[in-house]
């Protein structure tokens, strides 16, 4: 209760200093919880595909080859009562929605009074069509679909489009002339929703590859674009990508792959994002279905806990304080998991839902408390990298800075854990309490690789040998001035965020460097000692908490 009370004063303190303001920047941090098939009842022995739901979440349209409707391909939907129940068969949509021929890949407007859909029914001006219905509410039965026509349609085929939020921006997919490859993204806009659509432009080789991009799905902010592409990069033979922009008005960046769980080594594709629920929507060929392609769901999360202490408490709060006003990525969490280039009452206010609880966070892959009373296993409290003790460690229940910790002598105690990672495959972070030590001494290394923490031989300060791949100018250690070789408790932490490397000590940055690249390893992970146990290299105090993150955590 006590710790409750705090975490709302901190809140308030908050809120009576800030000031608004807008700096745009880069995007925050946010992780993709396990996908989950929708089951059984919305998915069969067949495709299901290109889910989308309107705002208030209560029906998902999707398309289907399955039996019962009124051609190859028909648009299908599933309801149900509130948001926590359970999905209803679903039906397929009545003619003259659905006719004989190929109809699919669904787009609904937030407000449920508006569907797009691709068609190859006759009286389209190309092999398939974008095409439109509409109702006047949600009891009234869908219009017969109208062609968007020229400019939107040509002779090339234009399908899997993506209706704006507003109903202003219209994106698709399309095989015409002046794309970058087979299958582009398009756009086209108008000023209105009475007024006529505007000739399309193409979204260009900073979005586009010479591989096919399809299926565009627009989030509801207008800041996120999802597709799949065949580009190379992904990890099955379809893979979710998506782009980002910092406002209407600015480009779309350079698309990334959302990567695992979502994307697999099957065919994942027709990403929806569900901004009420917080849930992506998506269809794959993972094995586990029910199908050839099955709807799947998976929440989104944004990254809370800054400082990577496995707490959202105070020092979270004092963080998005100190960036009040700015754009800092770090703490742009809202009102979208990608932020909106502010840091303002939106961050706040999804800060709030999160104070005082432990996250599930997917980007920690390995942490050792160092708990344990008794025996020669440290487990791992975020996978399966249980450590093995090495020598005559001492487990001091009562005497770590988080409960226990582990005390090493110096001689040859240590600790081994699996490869937790390799350190240039992506940004990560690495942090520990550490009390005591000496010169020389390594906190914590990989095997056949750097120490990726430890203290300076000759001052006694933290330093870091992981650098970039071998050159014909070596890169040096980096090297801070900051002493930990102490009876105190320090918190030390090396973080690579793809640009840079940088040193911490107590959540303060003691150094900084920059650096594009960092060297591949794929050893074991060594804590208290050098990568290869060389003599003076093992750990003399004790040792706590231990975290790995797969991101940059800046405390």
């Amino acid at each position: 209760m006590a710790q409750s009370i705090h975490f709302k004063a901190a809140l308030l303190a908050v809120l009576s200093v800030c000031l608004l303001g807008v700096v745009n920047t880069a995007w925050a941090g946010f992780v993709f919880g396990e996908p989950v098939n929708l089951g059984s009842r919305v998915n069969r022995s067949f495709v299901e595909g290109t889910p989308v739901l309107p705002a208030d979440g209560l029906s998902i349209y999707f398309d289907s080859n399955r039996y019962g409707g009124s051609g190859d391909y028909d648009v299908w939907v599933s309801t149900r009562e509130t948001v926590d129940d359970s999905w209803s068969a679903p039906v397929s949509l009545p003619s003259p929605v659905n006719s004989s021929a190929w109809d699919g890949v669904p787009s609904i407007s937030p407000d449920g009074l508006t569907l797009f859909l691709s068609s190859d029914r006759p009286g389209g001006l190309g092999a398939t069509d974008i095409w439109v219905t509409s109702r006047p509410t949600r009891a009234d039965p869908w219009s017969a679909p109208v062609n968007l026509g020229a400019p939107v349609n040509s002779a090339a085929d234009e399908w899997t489009q993506s209706i704006s939020a507003d109903k202003l921006e219209l994106y698709f997919t399309s095989w015409r002339s002046g794309g970058s490859g087979g299958a582009d993204l398009w756009i086209t806009t108008r000023e209105t929703i009475e007024a006529d659509w505007t000739a399309p432009v193409n979204l260009g080789p900073g979005v586009n590859s010479s591989a096919d991009d399809i299926n565009p799905s627009i989030s509801t902010d207008g800041l996120c674009l999802f597709f799949f592409s065949l580009r190379p990069g992904g990890y099955g033979t379809r893979d979710i990508w998506m782009t980002t922009r910092r406002s209407r008005d600015d480009d779309w960046q350079t698309p990334v792959n959302v990567g695992p769980p979502i994307n697999s080594a099957s065919m994942d594709q027709g990403a929806f994002y569900w901004h009420p629920g917080r849930l992506l929507f998506f269809c794959s060929s993972r094995p586990g279905g029910y199908g050839s392609l099955d709807l799947m769901q998976a929440p989104v999360t944004p990254i809370v806990d800054f400082n990577g202490d496995g707490l959202v408490g105070g020092a979270d709060v004092r963080t998005l304080a100190d960036r009040w006003g700015t754009g800092d990525m770090l703490c742009d969490i809202g009102p979208m998991p990608w932020g909106d280039g502010a840091i303002d009452v939106h961050d706040l206010r999804i800060m709030a839902e999160h104070l005082g609880a432990h996250p599930d966070d997917p980007t920690l892959i390995g942490h050792w408390p160092f708990d344990e009373t008794e025996g020669v296993v440290a487990h791992d409290h975020a996978g399966d990298k249980d450590g093995e003790l090495i020598g005559d460690p001492l487990w001091s229940p009562e005497d770590g800075m988080i409960d226990g910790a582990l005390v090493l002598d110096g001689v040859d105690d240590h600790v081994v854990t699996p490869r937790p990672l390799s350190p240039g495959a992506g940004p990560f972070s690495v942090l520990a309490w550490v009390k005591g030590g000496a010169a020389g001494q390594v906190i914590a290394s990989q095997v056949d690789g750097a120490n990726w923490l430890m203290i300076d031989a000759v001052t006694g300060a933290l330093m870091t040998e992981l650098a970039p791949p071998m050159t014909r100018t070596p890169i040096p250690p980096l090297v801070s001035e900051a002493i930990v070789g102490d009876d105190r408790w320090r918190r030390v932490s090396l973080v690579w965020d793809g640009s840079s490397r940088a040193l911490y000590v107590d959540d303060a940055l003691v150094a900084e460097d920059v650096q594009t690249s960092i060297v591949d390893c794929y050893g074991a992970l060594h804590i208290g000692c050098s990568s290869d146990k060389s003599p003076g290299s093992f750990f003399s105090g004790s040792i706590d908490d231990v975290r790995i993150y797969r991101r940059a955590v800046r405390p």
